[in-house]
């Protein structure tokens, strides 16, 4: 019961478990997990030696919307991707978000608990941990080795430098 779409590469010694679906032009890397339920976007590329644990999404849409002249909210296009780099764990129920533009950037050692959010354009510095409810905001960037802990909510547009600790709430 899982899907992989036209163009899609997966690298030897990876696992694909069922209800897992892997759109169009994807790339996995060698032994990596995907585990039951989860959703790849199309053109997303997933490195080496990765996790993603069950029902999380990679690449779904950003929150992008725009008012026009009628204040009516009008859907921005989400032509990026998201980028996961070797050696990464995603917990379940976790959100990555593909880019407006460009890519939404999972670098390598980074561990995300479950039901964190990691919106479009965000990119997580190298061996960063987020704790669970966990949420970045639109083009955030945050640094090498931050911890950040249980409910914290970082804004759009901010930069987190290297080595910060925030702690929870």
């Amino acid at each position: 019961f899982a899907y992989i779409g036209p163009g899609a590469v997966i690298g030897d010694n990876s696992h694909i478990y069922p209800h897992t679906y892997i759109g169009n032009n994807v790339k996995i890397g060698s032994n990596c997990v995907m585990h039951s339920g989860v959703k790849i976007y199309r053109e997303c590329k997933i490195g080496n030696n990765c996790t993603i644990h069950a029902s999380s999404v990679i690449g779904a849409d950003g929150f992008g919307f725009a008012p026009n002249q009628d204040n009516v909210y009008q859907k921005v296009p989400q032509i990026g991707n998201v980028i996961i780099e070797d050696n990464v764990e995603i917990g379940a129920n976790t959100c990555v978000d593909r880019a407006t533009l460009g890519s939404t950037i999972i670098r390598k050692g980074v561990k995300l608990d479950n039901l964190v959010q990691i919106a479009h354009n965000v990119e997580v510095g190298e061996n960063t941990v987020v704790a669970g409810f966990g949420a970045i905001a639109g083009s955030a960037k945050v640094g090498k080795n931050v911890m950040i802990a249980g409910q914290v909510g970082i804004i759009n547009h901010v930069k987190i430098a290297d080595g910060v600790k925030i702690a929870g709430q």
